[in-house]
């Protein structure tokens, strides 16, 4: 049980400052903020203008396929990372499944190109 506890310690205390320092933030901003909103603080605003209909109108697609490209090429940097941090111990199995991986990637890459969802009129 001792030996458990020094492994996580250092995990306990970085848990525990994490903690701290979130409540210290959010009771420091709540503390000193000034609370004096006027209307256009208080006023909707999404999607880099300003609300003009009602909340329930349809956007336009592109929107909806820039979004998923985003996610994934951000998912594909976040499989990268670890990937190229281990790269000089891997096997070759390790590194072909990455490269099928990048393949599917540039090829879903290729796909949405051609189909016009990076344009923008």
């Amino acid at each position: 049980m001792d030996g458990m506890l020094r492994e996580y310690l250092p995990i306990l205390i970085l848990l525990g400052i994490a903690l701290a320092l979130g409540l210290v933030l959010i009771l420091a901003a709540a503390i000193l903020a000034v609370h004096n909103p006027d209307a256009e603080k208080v006023s909707t605003y999404e999607c880099g203008f300003n609300a003009f209909d009602d909340a329930r109108m349809k956007f336009d697609v592109r929107f909806y396929l820039v979004s998923i490209l985003f996610i994934i090429f951000d998912l594909e940097i976040a499989f990268l990372f670890p990937w190229a941090t281990t790269f000089s111990g891997m096997t070759d199995a390790a590194f072909w499944s990455m490269m099928v991986f990048l393949t599917v990637l540039t090829v879903g890459f290729a796909y949405e190109w051609k189909k016009g969802a990076l344009e923008w009129e």
